[in-house]
């Protein structure tokens, strides 16, 4: 009947996160919908992508919750598997195909691994760290779990936009940095605001008894930025490419420890 939409019919979604468009096609209204929600701010009516990945919704997992994710390159494509997704993509043909449960996570995990294969060439990552923009630039509060990152997003002043509680995409365009709003949110569950802003500073996180900012050295600050830096692959070309970014950045940007107690005014030493 008009107006209706049945199972056989593809339905698709295109998601831009770091001026990246990938389209998701399914056949399930009922994802699309969970899709346009759940990446809500980020879905864009551009009808080109530079990716297009087909969705098949599988009844029930794979294997083990417990089971760890593997990326791995296998002749023509990469291969990324977990108990609740098997994909794999193309890059040559910018194709892929992903089987996964009927929930949110398993395609968050999967565009945060393809975009971190896409960025390594281009010397971009995405970095364990909230982030946001203030008087035209970005800052990054990087660090481990518990270290404060979600702390520093929430008291983020008015005057700031968020792009991140949880993983900030770092973008290189020409000799400057750029961190770009996502959609991947952590404990704060507020996606961040799709806007970009060149990177000012880098600020390793640790919690004090009062406000003070701590010189690093490059070296230093290379080894804690690789810490931070998402990446899954094990291909030892991809991950020189990874420290090659982690070098290249820190020699261009300031990253400083930050130690800092939970109160506003900690914004007052960005800058």
């Amino acid at each position: 009947m008009p107006g209706q939409t049945t199972a056989a019919e593809r339905l698709e979604v295109v998601i831009e996160i770091g001026h990246l468009p990938i389209r998701l096609c399914v056949n399930d209204p009922s994802f699309i919908r969970l899709l346009e929600t759940r990446y809500a701010g980020f879905v864009t009516s551009r009808r080109e992508a530079r990716f297009e990945f087909e969705i098949e919704i599988a009844p029930e997992a794979f294997g083990s919750a417990d089971e760890d994710v593997r990326v791995q390159w296998d002749s023509e494509c990469w291969r990324l598997d977990r108990s609740d997704f098997h994909a794999e993509w193309n890059p040559a043909t910018a194709r892929g195909k992903i089987r996964q449960t009927a929930n949110p996570y398993s395609i968050d995990s999967v565009l945060r691994i393809v975009h971190t294969i896409l960025l390594a060439p281009t010397g971009g990552f995405l970095l364990h760290a909230s982030s946001a923009v203030r008087n035209g630039r970005s800052f990054l509060f990087a660090g481990v779990s518990g270290s404060g990152k979600t702390t520093m997003a929430r008291l983020v002043p008015p005057d700031a936009k968020l792009l991140t509680d949880e993983i900030s995409y770092v973008c290189r365009r020409g000799a400057q940095y750029y961190a770009f709003g996502t959609p991947f949110v952590g404990e704060l569950a507020r996606a961040g605001e799709n806007v970009s802003a060149p990177v000012a500073a880098v600020y390793l996180l640790a919690k004090g008894a009062e406000n003070r900012i701590e010189p690093m050295g490059q070296g230093e600050s290379a080894r804690a930025l690789l810490e931070n830096i998402l990446f899954f692959a094990k291909e030892p070309e991809m991950v020189d490419l990874v420290f090659e970014a982690a070098c290249d950045f820190v020699s261009c940007v300031p990253v400083h420890r930050l130690v800092f107690k939970p109160e506003a005014d900690v914004w007052e030493l960005i800058v």
